[in-house]
């Protein structure tokens, strides 16, 4: 019996989703066992809504180029899917005759595709539910890394090292530059700055992750002690730091769909715009904030190569666990025990992975929890590769000329 097949993206978007995308669709024209082959507008809400499309009818110049496209193709959400919904799910499946599901996205996505399959299998509907990984927070659990990340990370990277030189040079104007990036329980995307830096005086000179948390004293004394070293301070933050007593420094209150605290640009005042004001008010100095939010998870011109392949690879991988007929686990990345960087693709359990938050180990984070470690770099540096950006050029002082 052929048996229909329905894709769907969810979360935020990454450089490399639609990679995996197309790997999906790809592979499962090209199985056996799976029949017509439909995308849902705007993820599980739009299905919800049916808002369906027929992949089967695009071009196939259309399909590849999906892996050279950002964001997401087939419209994103952040829907908490509801117990209401599940029977109409179900009508959904059945009315189109879909018994394979994939989902591509993060933490909360691995959650809805866990409950879609559970209330199948529950309600003896033949059906195969797989996750795709995918995050630039990094902080999917059960997959060495996540598809999205590495591309984000450099785009970090070579932001923190051409918005550095800018602000080395202009450190008679402005004293010290805040960079936040994205990461609302993890500190991987703002750790991934660290590799902008070639010599000690160059940017990132602090990175503060939400594993850590900050003491106000402690950060003015960081930041005074770079400028008193370098003439200037950059700082890189997380969006989700906290203070010592646990509260937020962003200070949000607003929440998303799935009651996580909205700690970005989108939470209102950002964590950046305060650390900006403390050291304003404790020290006079003037200085810069920077919120990249978003930008990161579209920039294909910064894309990791490496992460591109993985990314279709992860969508051809979860297609042949679900003609293989293995259902209700997500796609993990494994990386080799091997001088050169290699990785097994393998998958978990949706139920290890949903709603769980996979943060930074402490081998990873320094002592002090304002910077990472030799460990961390070694891990991120394979899946970034080169950084073709700025140079850390700087001429002599005058006296030592």
């Amino acid at each position: 019996m052929i048996n229909n097949v329905i894709l769907g993206q969810s979360g935020g978007p990454t450089c490399v989703i639609n990679a995996s995308l197309c790997g999906l669709i790809q592979a499962a024209q090209a199985a056996q066992n799976m029949g017509r082959v439909f995308g849902m507008r705007y993820g599980i809400e739009g299905f919800i809504n049916d808002e369906i499309i027929d992949l089967d009818a695009e071009l196939t110049e259309t399909i590849n180029q999906l892996r050279h496209t950002p964001s997401s193709a087939l419209g994103s959400c952040r829907y908490k899917l509801q117990d209401s919904d599940l029977p109409l799910i179900l009508a959904r499946f059945k009315r189109y005759n879909i018994r394979y599901c994939f989902l591509i996205g993060g933490n909360d996505t691995m959650e809805t595709i866990c409950r879609i399959e559970r209330y199948c299998q529950k309600n003896n509907y033949d059906f195969i539910g797989v996750g795709v990984p995918k995050t630039v927070d990094n902080d999917l659990y059960g997959t060495d890394h996540a598809p999205g990340f590495a591309s984000a990370a450099k785009y970090i990277a070579l932001s923190t090292q051409q918005s550095g030189q800018l602000a080395r040079d202009m450190q008679r104007v402005d004293q010290y530059l805040i960079h936040q990036t994205v990461g609302r329980d993890a500190g991987w995307l703002a750790a991934s700055a660290s590799l902008a830096r070639q010599k000690p005086e160059d940017a990132p000179h602090l990175i503060y992750m939400p594993e850590r948390k900050m003491s106000k004293a402690q950060f003015i004394s960081d930041v005074n002690d770079c400028v008193k070293r370098y003439g200037w301070a950059s700082i890189v933050c997380g969006e989700g730091v906290v203070w010592d007593d646990g509260t937020l420094v962003s200070a949000s209150d607003i929440k998303d769909g799935f009651h996580n605290v909205e700690r970005g640009a989108k939470g209102g005042v950002s964590a950046a715009i305060n650390l900006h004001k403390i050291i304003r008010e404790a020290t006079g100095m003037r200085g810069e904030f920077q919120v990249s939010e978003s930008l990161a998870m579209c920039a294909i011109d910064r894309v990791s190569a490496i992460d591109a392949e993985e990314a279709y690879q992860c969508g051809k991988k979860a297609v042949e666990l679900g003609a293989a007929g293995i259902s209700g686990v997500m796609v993990s990345i494994r990386r080799n025990k091997s001088e050169n960087y290699a990785v097994s693709l393998t998958s978990i359990s949706l139920h290890e992975v949903a709603r769980k938050t996979r943060n930074m180990p402490d081998h990873f984070i320094n002592e002090a929890g304002n910077d990472v470690t030799q460990a961390f770099t070694d891990y991120l540096r394979p899946l970034v590769g080169r950084l073709d950006g700025c140079t850390s050029l700087a001429f002599k002082d005058v006296a030592d000329a």
